[in-house]
């Protein structure tokens, strides 16, 4: 044997317990596309319309990142596909299906990439999937998850504000999240309570443990104060706006470029956080070289493709029987019934059934109603949905209706009118002013979870009348004006609504069908 012949044989045996996985893996990450297609296009909706989500884009490329950084890791190592990790699978998929039939996004597209990191594990196994475990495990932030802790936020910054004002000696008087002191009032609004910086502060203290760190405990405290330093931080920062209004006098000149003294500051934390960390850095001791087995054999022990089609066929139950509930519920939806009574409002077209997410479809009624002397008009949208709808269109069209998808900020409110609660939700940047009525079996509800589990039994058991869901907002919607545009249009509002004193019948004649 020549020198030559034992410098390249090492080197060409180097990938060959990986190659047998290459193409199952290949197969099954293309099945995994086609199943959760909707999941993966609604991430990147949120990640363009959502300044807490932009760096969702960043995931993939931070991901190949580093996956090639461990490259020398994988030298050697055999693929051991666990065909058997498809049971763990099985609840999984059920949760999936449960969070479809619930209208839950974002945990459809939790599952989805759990079931993602389960096929990982069943073709190449636990030896190689533990020795990327770190990349694969960075790709849950593809999810955009988090913005439930949104209340929970502005109550601390609202708190911590009131705190610091009371110690610094300004006086303030606080109601829920409007906080006031004698310059001028400040509202920890939505966009105000921390979560972008949060969401990046958690992206970036997981990388930066990765990248610096060896040591799982280490990791995890590193994490953690990445969790804790951007809340707190950012409690100072909204204490820092409110100061500087009572020390320059206005409330309005402060808050001004809160926007941006909040990008500002959290740079200097992030900063801080780099600093903070580096002294407790392990990334100068590199990556122990991974033990060669005494016999590699040939092909890695096991079936890859076996293991590929094990969990691919379990994460393509929950699709496909959400795909069938889905059309039987477009199947039943009947002819759009008679619209509700709009007095002196017009019909904008007649009554049509548009399509909504997935299978989904709705009957839809526009009105245009005209203006009286100094009051303004009203836009009116009726929607109807199959009595056998999941609750995930008829919020989806909430969202849509209001603005809140590419909305900056969202404020909730409420009005009573004609003997039931309207729902008011204001958005900025667009700036939008709405009232919603959801009429589910039998009455108006709120968009909660009892109300997506009574609805989600409706679409697998079948439903006895059909979810409606009206809109109204003024015409033209004057809230960009401020705070009187705001007035204008909610005065508009109401009074369309106190002019409807048969609401209740037409909503329960319109939810049974028009009998």
């Amino acid at each position: 044997m020549t020198t030559e012949s034992l410098a390249v044989s090492p080197r060409a045996d180097t990938w060959a317990g990986l190659r047998p996985a290459v193409l199952p893996l290949a197969a099954g990450l293309a099945l995994f596309a086609l199943l959760f297609h909707a999941e993966a296009a609604a991430a990147v909706h949120v990640w363009i319309e959502s300044t807490a989500y932009n760096h969702g884009f960043l995931i993939l490329p931070i991901v190949a990142w580093l996956l090639w950084d461990r490259r020398a890791r994988l030298a050697g190592a055999v693929a051991r596909p666990m065909p058997m990790v498809a049971l763990a699978a099985i609840p999984v998929a059920v949760v999936w299906l449960l969070a479809d039939r619930l209208g839950i996004m974002e945990g459809r597209q939790l599952m989805a990439m759990t079931l993602l990191q389960l096929l990982l594990v069943g073709v190449l196994g636990w030896p190689v999937y533990r020795l990327l475990l770190g990349p694969l495990l960075y790709l849950y932030f593809l999810v955009p998850f988090g913005a439930f802790v949104t209340p929970a936020l502005q109550n601390f910054t609202t708190d911590f504000v009131g705190i610091g004002l009371n110690l610094i000696g300004i006086p303030n008087y606080i109601d829920s999240h409007l906080i006031q002191i004698p310059e001028g009032a400040f509202y920890v609004a939505q966009a105000c309570a921390g979560l972008r910086f949060l969401i990046a502060a958690v992206a970036f203290g997981c990388l930066y443990a990765l990248l610096m760190y060896r040591s799982p405990l280490r990791r995890g405290i590193f994490m953690g104060v990445s969790v804790v330093v951007p809340i707190i931080a950012n409690g100072f920062r909204a204490l820092g706006i409110v100061a500087l209004g009572h020390y320059l006098g206005s409330a309005k000149a402060a808050a001004t470029d809160h926007v941006l003294y909040g990008w500002i500051f959290f740079s200097i934390v992030i900063l801080l956080l780099v600093l903070l960390g580096l002294p407790f850095r392990e990334d100068l001791a590199g990556w122990a070289p991974p033990a060669a087995p005494p016999n590699p054999p040939r092909r890695p022990p096991g079936r890859p493709i076996a293991a590929m089609l094990a969990v691919g066929v379990i994460a393509a139950l929950g699709p496909l029987s959400a795909w069938g509930f889905d059309r039987a519920a477009a199947a039943d939806l009947s002819v759009a019934p008679p619209p509700l009574p709009a007095g002196a409002c017009q019909a904008a077209g007649p009554a049509s059934v548009a399509p909504g997410i997935g299978a989904a479809r709705m009957a839809v009624q526009r009105f245009v109603c005209p203006a009286h002397g100094e009051q303004l008009g009203v836009r009116v949208v009726v929607e109807r949905f199959s009595p056998r709808s999941d609750p995930a269109p008829m919020l989806l069209e909430e969202r849509r209706l209001s603005g809140r998808l590419g909305a900056e900020d969202v404020v909730r409110s409420a009005m009573s009118a004609g003997g039931l609660r309207w729902r008011v939700i204001e958005t900025s940047e667009p700036t939008h002013t709405t009232a919603f009525l959801l009429w589910v079996d039998g009455g108006a509800r709120a968009p909660d979870l009892r109300t997506r589990l009574r609805q989600g039994i409706a679409s697998l058991f079948g439903g006895g009348t059909a979810p409606v869901l009206v809109a109204v907002a003024a015409d033209p919607d004057p809230s960009a004006m401020g705070p009187e545009g705001r007035q204008r249009a909610l005065t508009a509002i109401a009074a369309y609504l106190v002019g409807q004193p048969d609401l209740k019948a037409e909503l329960a004649r319109l939810s049974a069908g028009g009998r």
